[in-house]
């Protein structure tokens, strides 16, 4: 079994750093909702609280310099589809509206 650790402090209400093994990120939201955003990209979490049903996305940061340039007669990278994030974005709409309605008129 692998050592692992994990610990997360609250600074502000919604507010948290996340201290791991592998580095340290910062996540905003509320119960429901969050973002994630890491050294090595961005989560944006949603879901319906009390259900165990959510939708994560998850988003690479891009490198500022190409680690391997490209070689000559080598195939480009494919264009990321727009498509997938107008979705992403539309369901955390959704959510976030269904989990602020969910608040506002209570259980």
């Amino acid at each position: 079994m692998g050592f692992r650790f994990r610990r997360s402090i609250k600074i502000l209400p919604g507010i948290r750093i996340n201290l791991g093994k592998r580095g340290v990120s910062l996540s905003a939201g509320v119960r429901g909702a969050h973002i994630t955003i890491g050294k090595s990209g961005t989560r944006t979490t949603v879901g319906i609280p009390g259900t165990g049903v959510s939708y994560t996305d998850y988003e690479r940061h891009q490198a500022a310099h190409p680690a391997h340039p490209a070689q000559p007669g080598a195939a480009a990278e494919p264009e990321e589809r727009e498509i997938g994030t107008l979705s992403a974005e539309f369901v955390v709409a959704v959510l976030a509206v269904l989990v602020g309605a969910a608040l506002l008129f209570g259980n």
